[in-house]
């Protein structure tokens, strides 16, 4: 019990309004600060059709300063509170935690004891990841140090549950967040040690979310140019990368960056990999999963490797299916893309369920399924991540229906 302080609750300095200030930079701001890169503004103002719906996106929301919009969850007295309910998974008499905004933030508090051994403590929540597709996790800084807190949001019973990592019943604020997991959920912050381990950091270096630079590549080049009106098309765009005009396995890598599982070894700096350059450059190659049902968060760019429609499309991407400028579409709306090379009536289902099977070939042949990576163990509960298996396949329990 030794990170808890008596009685009070302890709020330390450095979690006041100035460290979500600190924590979540304007992405310009953030940008400036690195060489070569203009910001997400400086793109929007002449890409606006590609831009705007992209600040909608989960990728570019999957982190985010904290704020009343972007903190998901119940603060409110009677729904506010994780109850750690079964005693045989603590060893804390009386444990639970409390979601609280005030003080113009949100925080967590761990509370434990009784009467006049209630001991506590407070973090407040600086930087939120998680769009809420899934839920959300929080961090918090400790001066340059960056830590993950206790408890999350989950969206699925829209409930608190221990954060995925944490034991079951324990009073921990101690989890350091280090930049293999920023890598995924940021644009870029400077580690200040070399060490892949580190959870220290220069706070004011932090871009949020996924920005346009980080698949484009630094555009103030390109910027100037463009404002000095004097290049010519081609050598303004030379200026900045399009990953449309990669080779599909380039274009693929891209993706692969954040979408091919955790079980991965990097063999340089996390924000050093330049888009368009071979992913085998910065990571060790994966394995090849041999099982003949693995894990759905395993790797998701491998599933869909493994896949039929892949290995006969020479042109298919991640892009063929998804606009990564534009919101996230309903599972079924995506049925058109498979509409574009398959036949419904060529489905073994389409004589008892006629056209109506068009509407969703999706959930039939990319099912839906919890993965063994993302757990959370709350009380008497196990909450698992699912996710959408994008190794594209006739799906034995799903042909019963």
């Amino acid at each position: 019990m030794g990170l808890l302080s008596p009685t009070t609750q302890a709020v330390k300095p450095e979690s006041t309004a100035s460290t979500a200030q600190a924590g979540g930079l304007n992405k310009n701001e953030g940008n400036i600060r690195r060489a070569n890169y203009a910001g997400d503004a400086a793109c929007v103002s002449c890409h606006k059709q590609q831009g705007l719906p992209y600040l909608h996106t989960s990728h570019h929301l999957t982190s985010q300063p904290e704020n009343n919009e972007s903190v998901l969850g119940s603060f409110r007295e009677g729904s506010n509170v994780l109850t750690i309910v079964d005693p045989t998974v603590t060893s804390e008499p009386g444990l639970y935690f409390k979601m609280e905004a005030k003080d113009g933030g949100h925080f967590e508090t761990a509370v434990t004891g009784w009467g006049k051994q209630v001991q506590t403590r407070t973090e407040r929540i600086d930087i939120v990841t998680g769009r809420g597709v899934r839920g959300a996790t929080y961090l918090y800084w400790q001066g340059d140090q960056l830590y993950e807190l206790p408890v999350s949001y989950w969206t699925d019973g829209h409930q608190w549950i221990n954060s995925p990592g944490y034991e079951n019943g324990s009073v921990d604020f101690s989890r350091p967040v280090n930049p293999g997991c920023l890598e995924c959920h940021a644009t870029y912050i400077r580690p200040l040690s070399p060490d892949p381990a580190t959870n220290r950091y220069d706070r004011n270096s932090l871009v949020t979310g996924i920005s346009c630079e980080r698949c484009h590549g630094p555009g103030a080049e390109h910027v100037a140019r463009q404002k000095a009106g004097l290049a010519s098309v081609a050598s303004t765009e030379q200026a900045i990368l399009n990953p449309a005009k990669f080779s599909r396995d380039r274009q693929v890598d891209l993706c692969a960056l954040c979408h091919n599982g955790i079980q991965r070894e990097a063999t340089a700096p996390a924000f050093s990999y330049i888009p368009g350059k071979p992913l085998s450059d910065y990571f060790k190659p994966l394995q090849v999963e041999r099982a003949a049902h693995p894990d759905v968060h395993g790797n998701q760019v491998g599933l869909l490797q493994r896949s039929r429609c892949y290995l006969s499309s020479p042109n298919m991407t991640c892009s063929t299916c998804h606009d990564v400028h534009a919101k996230e579409q309903p599972a079924a709306a995506y049925s058109a893309k498979c509409l574009t090379c398959h036949q419904w009536q060529s489905c073994g289902l389409s004589k008892t369920m006629g056209h109506s099977l068009a509407n969703n070939c999706i959930d039939c042949h990319m099912p839906v399924e919890p993965t063994s990576v993302i757990v959370s163990e709350t009380a008497d509960k196990v909450v698992r991540a699912t996710m959408r298996n994008h190794w594209i396949k006739v799906y034995p329990d799903t042909v019963k229906r």
